[in-house]
């Protein structure tokens, strides 16, 4: 018997794009041949489509980890590298995607609804890319942006027009049987039905569908029984019935207590105030059952309920609900707002805007934030000098140099973008030729060399704090000194 699954958490990956080339062309007879390292292709992106064949979310649950396919590097002879396929899931009509900390991403609603969760890396473009009129012979390539990782949890909520709510063993799975051809698992014991069950009923010209939710109990609200799993698959129905048992024999329940715990529940659980509701009184085939409905049939119609007595064994009653029903369902989609179109949002950046930021964190940190900036950072080749002073040309055309100084930064500085810190250099590009040296190489970055790294320079800086005494032969034993040598050399 195959398993319903209605919510699931899944780790997403998209693919990371490839690295660019870095490769000279080499011909006979042709000595400057320029360069020729091609990009690399970008990877696969992550996206949720709505399937109408698809019902459950059961093979997220046996294969959670999902990735993209990465992007393929570039090659000599400006050849890119391959895209990286997307990755496509399909999920059912009804699928809200959320983050882990409950933030909802997407409702997808209807088929063919696609929406990008996990967006793929960007190639890293290639020397041949790189070079300009300065720099005609990049020996540095850009490294391949790594894929967006991201945790999603999947809920489904389906969507049905009529929706079944009621007790244990009142008669829901029965009546989706014979109103439909679905056909759930229906036992003489309570909580048989451990998933919705979903039908289709046909009344004329009018088609509509019918869901049932699992016995609810008092506190399915709070999560006891079955309820608060599944409460929420009525959540997008338009007609709520209550199927109450005729022929109950537990002390203290009648169709009027039960629909009245039910219908607690249903307000503990919120957003269901607006929907009409009608009363199936099921199992009137029993004798007692009968005289039952005819009792309580006055003071649910003074609630104002429609209210049907039916019978889900012969079938007694339900043409009349299943009208019932159909005419309620077609009023509801008449009223229903038209569906707006889809709209498109453009987002300018303001004028102001830099595109970054820059804070200074309580150990003197100057944190660097920013889309841009932060990209360029992972696509750069930190074993390549060449491509650090090209990075450091990008990051003072960008303005970041001007900011830090504004902030406060000075030589030496400790400054962070992304994952990377540096000690800030804020004369790099002034009276240095950067295409000077070999391809590789950076000679601006090549004369300090021998600068003290940041934490040779933060242990000296200690070791100046550590308090002297200002007293003359400090740290001299003096008993050790021999009073008959001359002071010269008793210092």
């Amino acid at each position: 018997m195959a398993t319903f699954v209605d919510r699931v958490v899944l780790h997403l990956r998209a693919g990371d794009g490839g690295h660019g080339c870095v490769s000279i062309h080499r011909e006979k007879f042709k000595p400057l041949g320029g360069p020729d390292g091609g990009n690399g292709g970008h990877g696969g992106s992550v996206s949720f489509k709505v399937d109408p064949q698809v019902h459950t979310l059961l093979d997220f649950h046996f294969r959670p980890h999902l990735k993209a396919s990465n992007g393929k590097g570039g090659a000599g002879s400006n050849r890119d590298g391959a895209t990286g396929d997307d990755l496509v899931l399909l999920v059912p009509d009804g699928t809200v995607v959320q983050t882990a900390d409950g933030e909802i991403l997407a409702d997808l609603v209807g088929a063919g609804t696609t929406v990008e969760v996990a967006r793929g890396g960007r190639g890293g473009r290639g020397n041949a890319s790189l070079a300009n009129s300065r720099r005609k012979a990049p020996g540095f390539a850009e490294l391949g942006e790594p894929g967006e990782v991201l945790d999603v949890v999947l809920e489904l909520k389906s969507v049905a027009d009529v929706g079944l709510v009621g007790f244990p063993s009142a008669g829901k799975s029965s009546l989706i049987s014979v109103l439909s051809a679905a056909k759930p698992k229906i036992a003489d014991y309570p909580f048989t039905t451990l998933v919705p069950n979903l039908g289709v009923v046909r009344v004329d010209d009018h088609t509509f569908t019918i869901a049932d939710v699992p016995g609810l109990i008092p506190g399915a609200a709070t999560g006891k029984g079955l309820g608060l799993e599944f409460l929420r698959h009525i959540e997008r129905t338009a007609v709520l019935v209550h199927v109450v048992d005729a022929a109950t024999l537990e002390p203290g329940r009648d169709p009027v207590s039960d629909i009245d715990a039910i219908e607690a529940e249903l307000s503990a659980y919120g957003g269901l105030e607006d929907r009409p509701r009608v009363v199936a009184i099921n199992k009137i085939d029993v004798p007692d059952g009968r005289d039952l409905a005819e009792i309580v049939r006055p003071d649910l119609e003074e609630r104002g309920y429609r209210v049907f007595e039916v019978s889900a064994a012969t079938r007694e009653g339900l043409r009349e609900l299943t009208y019932a029903m159909a005419e309620l369902v077609a009023a509801q989609r008449i009223t229903a707002p038209d569906p707006e179109a889809t709209r498109i949002i453009l987002r300018p950046r303001a004028v102001d805007d830099a595109g970054f930021t820059i804070e200074e964190t309580a150990d003197g940190t100057f944190v660097v934030r920013g889309a841009q900036p932060e990209r360029w950072v992972r696509q750069t080749n930190f074993d390549n000098d060449e491509a650090v002073g090209y990075l450091a040309d990008r990051l003072n055309r960008l303005g970041v140099e001007e900011k830090l100084a504004k902030a406060g930064a000075v030589r030496g500085s400790l400054v962070q973008i992304g994952e990377r810190e540096f000690d800030w250099e804020p004369t790099l590009g002034e009276g240095i030729d950067p295409t000077a040296g070999l391809r590789g190489t950076d000679p601006r970055i090549t004369e300090r060399s021998n600068r003290a790294r940041a934490s040779d320079r933060l242990a000296a800086r200690k070791m100046r704090r550590q308090p002297t005494p200002d007293l003359p032969g400090y740290g001299t034993d003096f008993d050790d000194v021999d009073a008959d040598q001359p002071a010269d050399d008793q210092v």
